[in-house]
């Protein structure tokens, strides 16, 4: 009686945990608007209008670019130069000559972040851009937005990505608790967590040509992000595979593919 007993507990315990491992759903894919939710809405990339679409839509995130002006100022803007004005070479009274399409400012990233805190919701994913001007001016750069989010206390809204893995190493020096995740694909999961930054934000191709690193990348507990991803096939095969976020100019068809 005591064995068949025991034999029914252990059965029993063996159950309710086997239902608890059923019942567990991986969580969602997270969405992150490519500059801002910008293609569906006829506003222009990288605007202040752009993230607020992003941030209605429900986006976890938006992202955008930042490069800084030959008086280091601070701009918002994907290239380097914005209506035959290069962002590097030009003083902040220039810049504030440049009127986006939908008539804002070339937006400074204080003015950015500063939108971007009125809510808590959508995270605000800050691109520091590789200067055309050499490492030294990409590092300043660097320590100029580190200050400036601090500066407009929207550190715990802030995560920093970039295709320079000094500037990612360099934001990781001026906060530690900053996240930071790497763009350029060159770098495996074991580097990436050595050097101790929060992930790998690479290309489709990349992981296409990789696709050990995904598994690889949760085992090291780094986050897994891919850019930029607008087809649905697409978006379903890295949904499978559990990443952690996309990153598309479509959020909005990413995002009816996450609630189903």
């Amino acid at each position: 009686m005591r064995i068949s007993l025991t034999k029914f507990l252990l059965s029993f315990g063996f159950l309710i945990v086997l239902q608890s491992f059923v019942s567990m759903k991986p969580a969602a894919t997270k969405v992150i608007a490519h500059r801002g939710a910008w293609k569906n809405t006829a506003v222009p990339q990288n605007s202040l209008a752009a993230l607020q679409h992003a941030i209605r839509l429900g986006c976890y995130g938006s992202e955008f670019d930042v490069h800084m002006s030959a008086d280091s100022g601070l701009y918002v803007s994907h290239d380097h130069v914005i209506q035959n004005v290069p962002i590097e070479k030009s003083t902040a009274r220039q810049l504030a000559a440049v009127k986006l399409p939908n008539g804002e400012p070339l937006p400074t990233l204080e003015a950015y972040l500063n939108a971007g805190k009125k809510q808590k919701k959508t995270r605000l994913i800050l691109e520091i851009k590789p200067s055309q001007l050499g490492k030294a001016h990409s590092l300043a750069l660097t320590q100029k937005c580190v200050e400036t989010v601090r500066q407009t206390g929207t550190r715990r809204l802030v995560d920093y990505i970039s295709f320079d893995y000094d500037v990612c190493k360099k934001v990781l020096a001026l906060d530690p608790k900053a996240s930071v995740a790497y763009l350029n694909g060159d770098k495996t999961p074991a580097e990436i967590k050595a050097d101790g930054l929060d992930g790998m934000d690479y290309n489709q191709n990349v992981y296409k040509r990789n696709e050990a690193w995904i598994p690889e990348a949760k085992q090291l507990n780094r986050s897994l992000n891919v850019w930029t991803v607008n087809d649905k096939a697409q978006m379903q095969w890295f949904m499978e595979r559990g990443f952690d976020f996309i990153t598309t100019d479509e959020p909005e068809v990413l995002l009816e593919l996450v609630r189903k």
